[in-house]
């Protein structure tokens, strides 16, 4: 009986140690398998810290744990390695694991260390039935995280920004190297500004060269300023990558063209400058001079001289009478335009030109008519010569009380002619000599009786003998030399050549 009742307590005592310890591995081994933890690190990309976070998970529940009370003290939104697409946020899940092989995931950030001198991740893992509270990490940031050092890059793949302006002093171009592009060793990027006279403020050819100004960018010369002037007229302004030796000296209708190589366009090389377009037209005027003179001759035609001192070809019309006549004159060129004597009035008229009048008015150094007197008894012959090579000469003589018109053609001579009586001088006027010359007749003594026995020189009157032929040679030399003085006396009172414009 005592025997039983030992075993009996015995085996109670051995049950309840099975049990407790049962108890045991039933509460502490699954409290010590759920597990989760968080690491960090930190590398320098492209000039700030790139953190990388790696999350593990021991315990072996399909199910995963998940994150819950994320926090992140700076930098951005941690991104998965391998998808960038997937965020860490509340919510992850943790995929399952086991004490041999936890399950691991990484994701990183990018902190800026201007913003933080180190960045703290902290969670809770929840799994189906525990909560580890302790997971977190501290990462020191990296200081001075300076960028890699850019490669070096040709000519072709450089970046530039500029500035172009144009105003009264010409156009201006600034252009720099972009801050982060750098050129290889010994690498120069040509640039060249170039201005031209154009015959509208608009696009239009022919185009001539008027100023030009050239340079380059290198690594160490990194800004470059480009200034050309510009013509008092219609003109175009361009800035492109190039060396004058791609200087168009003449913009043709068919000929080459700057194109994309100009700054600012939408092509290449253009493009790789940043900044408005690098090229201008406009202008106020024209850029011909058209100007004209009037030449005249003494036979009374004008030579209209006109001149084109400007850079394109100049039309002129030239009117008189009912004729017009329409001359293209080249630049820098001149042509003449003959008007014949007697045309009248001449107008000139071109573009950029206010319209320009002349009248004919005979020069100072044409050869003047000239004027003999010879006296009879009998009469009075006053003959008026007109040199070659001049106009007519309009001549009004008188004698007494009597006066005749000659009209006398160049180079021929014409005679007025009276009947001899008692007025002592002749008068010559000239048309375009101001004063009438008065030629004093040779004193002659006539004996020859008249019809009715009286005496005198006029009709009725009566009449002297002539002393002989020799008198009125006499007399009409000296008459000539008279009348030759006045009019020299007077040339210089003649008439000047006026323009009227």
């Amino acid at each position: 009986m005592k025997l039983k009742s030992s075993l009996h307590r015995a085996a109670i005592v051995l049950a309840g140690s099975v049990l407790g310890l049962a108890g045991v591995v039933a509460v502490a081994g699954p409290a010590s398998a759920h597990t989760a933890n968080v690491t960090g690190e930190t590398v320098c990309v492209d000039g700030k810290n790139q953190v990388t976070w790696t999350l593990t998970n021991d315990w072996w529940d399909t199910s995963g744990a998940k994150v819950e009370h994320l926090n992140i003290s700076a930098g951005e939104v941690p991104v998965k390695v391998g998808d960038p697409s997937v965020k860490l946020t509340n919510g992850t899940v943790l995929l399952a694991g086991n004490n041999k092989n936890p399950s691991q995931v990484q994701y990183t950030q990018i902190v800026d260390q201007a913003q933080a001198d180190k960045v703290k991740l902290s969670f809770i893992a929840v799994w189906k039935d525990h909560t580890d509270y302790n997971n977190s990490a501290t990462v020191q940031l990296i200081k001075r995280c300076a960028p890699p050092a850019p490669k070096c890059v040709d000519a072709a793949h450089a970046t530039f920004n500029h500035t172009f302006v144009v105003d009264k002093s010409g156009a201006t171009t600034v252009i720099n190297l972009s801050d982060r592009a750098r050129l290889c060793e010994g690498v120069e990027v040509p640039i060249t500004a170039v201005s031209y006279y154009a015959p509208k403020p608009q696009f239009d050819v022919p185009q001539y060269l008027f100023d030009k100004d050239s340079g380059s960018i290198s690594n160490t010369e990194r800004t470059l300023t480009l200034h050309v002037d510009l013509p008092p007229c219609y003109t175009q302004a361009d800035t492109f990558f190039g060396t004058e030796k791609d200087i168009i000296d003449t913009i043709t209708a068919n000929g080459p063209r700057y194109g994309d190589k100009k700054l600012g366009s939408r092509g290449l090389p253009g493009k790789l400058s940043k900044g408005p377009q690098a090229w201008y037209n406009g202008g106020d005027r024209s850029c011909v001079t058209p100007a004209s003179t009037s030449v005249p001759s003494c036979d009374g035609s004008q030579a209209i001289n006109l001149s084109n001192g400007g850079k394109y070809e100049q039309t002129f019309t030239v009117k008189y009478g009912d004729q017009v006549k329409t001359v293209a004159v080249a630049p820098g060129k001149g042509e003449t335009v003959t008007v014949p004597a007697g045309a009248g009035t001449v107008t000139v008229s071109a573009e950029g030109m206010a319209d320009q009048t002349y009248n004919w008015t005979a020069p100072e150094d044409c050869a003047l008519p000239t004027a003999t007197v010879v006296n009879t008894c009998e009469e009075v012959t006053v003959t008026v010569t007109n040199p070659e090579g001049v106009i007519p000469a309009e001549a009004t003589v008188g004698y007494g009380d009597e006066t005749k018109k000659l009209t006398v053609a160049a180079g021929a001579s014409e005679k007025a002619t009276f009947k001899a009586g008692t007025a002592t001088y002749a008068t010559i006027k000239i048309a375009g000599i101001e004063k009438e010359i008065k030629a004093a007749l040779e004193k002659l003594t006539c004996s020859t009786p008249t019809a009715n026995g009286g005496g005198g020189g006029g009709e009725g009157g009566p009449t002297l003998p002539i002393t002989g032929a020799a008198g009125g040679t006499i007399a009409g030399i000296a008459a000539l030399l008279l009348i030759a003085g006045g009019v020299m006396f007077f040339v210089s009172r003649r008439r000047k050549v006026k323009f009227t414009a």
